[in-house]
């Protein structure tokens, strides 16, 4: 009797920091081919800022990161961190958002993706009430912000992702229309 094969599982890979003012640059065609050198089906990107989506028969988000990394760097010479998630991870990120996001654009509410879980007390000397009225809630590995002016004129933003906050925790945001597209492109 042979094994039955688990069917491919749906992923999005989060690439920090790629072609941001003409640095690290990964056009999208050449991430679209080495994911699919890597064996992975059903390869398609969204926009030019990082985000791809694939299918896989592994189980393991933090390895094929991993997997990915390492090609990135092969093939263009800079490292470059990457999250993975899967299509229910995502969507389940969408339906926990404590925000109405169904009521804003999507520039004024964020989505911070974790490599894992920080500790609440990282942010406990942001003193919420000091930037009203842009708010924050963490979740499971993501953090959610509003900030309705936009992030590039964000004061929260700037103190949530100060890199002594976020020491030893990959991370990396989208706003919330691409987080919606995301999750529609990794729906089963």
């Amino acid at each position: 009797m042979t094994k039955r094969q688990a069917p491919a599982k749906k992923y999005a890979a989060l690439l920090r920091g790629i072609n941001v003012g003409g640095k690290k640059k990964v056009p999208m065609a050449d991430l679209r081919s080495l994911l699919e050198g890597l064996g992975h089906g059903d390869v398609r990107t969204y926009l030019q800022s990082g985000n791809a989506v694939f299918s896989s028969e592994s189980r393991d988000p933090a390895a094929l990161a991993r997997e990915l990394e390492a090609a990135i760097e092969a093939r263009f010479g800079f490292p470059v961190t990457c999250l993975v998630v899967d299509g229910a991870y995502l969507r389940a990120v969408a339906e926990a958002c404590p925000f109405p996001a169904a009521e804003l654009e999507g520039r004024q509410l964020h989505a911070t993706f974790f490599s894992e879980q920080p500790a609440p007390e990282r942010f406990a000397a942001l003193d919420p009430a000091a930037y009203l009225p842009e708010e924050y809630r963490l979740g499971d590995r993501v953090l959610y912000l509003y900030a309705p002016g936009g992030l590039g004129s964000s004061d929260l933003g700037a103190a949530l992702h100060k890199p002594s906050l976020l020491k030893g925790v990959d991370a990396t945001t989208r706003n919330w229309n691409t987080v919606a597209k995301l999750v529609e492109l990794t729906a089963d």
